[in-house]
């Protein structure tokens, strides 16, 4: 019997030492979407500001590439027709469910062009406390792809980390010239952030008191 109640101090002390010791951190994802049907996304904001306003965001078109993985029309689209009959200045947004973050967090998708020489497409991602979908609250800058710069033209995957506590948004925006712009895709976007350990403690603790509780019944 003394052995047994031993042996159950050291399992919990064992426990203990496994676990994420305070100060680490788990991850838990908060967000994992694949867009396999654009039609029912539950919670995410599609806002056109473009001038005049067109078409929206749409389900992947397998005609110009297929999706990153899953079904071939699995992914997120948005291309120059988001000004009408592509005309003027595109402005589309696309914005995640409200998350709760909890300190380091790591936003990670897959993003791909049609690759037509001659256009300049460009993808924004930003970052806005709360939950309201307003423009002016995006004003953290994380990611500019394209545009003057390079744009992938094949599924490529990008990355960004920000600090945050509490509720937020990530949003991606699709924009510039009409006339500069062609076809853009976005699959696979996965949020994850950091989750205290504070369990751990106590799982050390509890071993230590069973550990202790026996050594007392010994002397006994």
């Amino acid at each position: 019997m003394n052995r047994l109640t031993s042996l159950s101090g050291a399992v919990l002390l064992a426990a203990a030492a496994v676990a994420p010791l305070p100060g680490h951190a788990a991850e838990l994802v908060v967000l994992n979407e694949g867009f396999r049907n654009v039609a029912n996304l539950s919670d995410w904001a599609q806002i056109n500001r473009s001038v005049p306003p067109g078409t929206g965001w749409f389900q992947g078109n397998t005609d110009v590439f297929t999706s990153y993985n899953g079904p071939d029309n699995a992914y997120i689209a948005a291309n120059y027709l988001n000004a009408a009959n592509g005309m003027g200045v595109v402005d589309n947004w696309l914005i995640t469910p409200t998350l709760t973050l909890n300190g380091l967090s790591t936003l990670s998708f897959h993003t791909n062009r049609s690759g037509e020489t001659g256009f300049f497409d460009q993808l924004e991602v930003r970052f806005g406390f709360g939950s309201n979908t307003s423009a002016d609250g995006f004003d953290t800058l994380l990611l500019t792809i394209g545009g003057d710069l390079t744009f992938p033209s094949d599924w490529a995957r990008w990355t960004t980390n920000l600090d945050v506590q509490g509720e937020g948004r990530f949003a991606f925006r699709f924009l510039g010239d009409a006339a500069t712009l062609d076809y853009v895709g976005l699959d696979a976007v996965r949020v994850v952030t950091a989750v205290p350990e504070p369990s751990s403690w106590l799982m050390l603790l509890a071993g230590l008191g069973a550990v202790g509780a026996t050594a007392r019944r010994l002397r006994k």
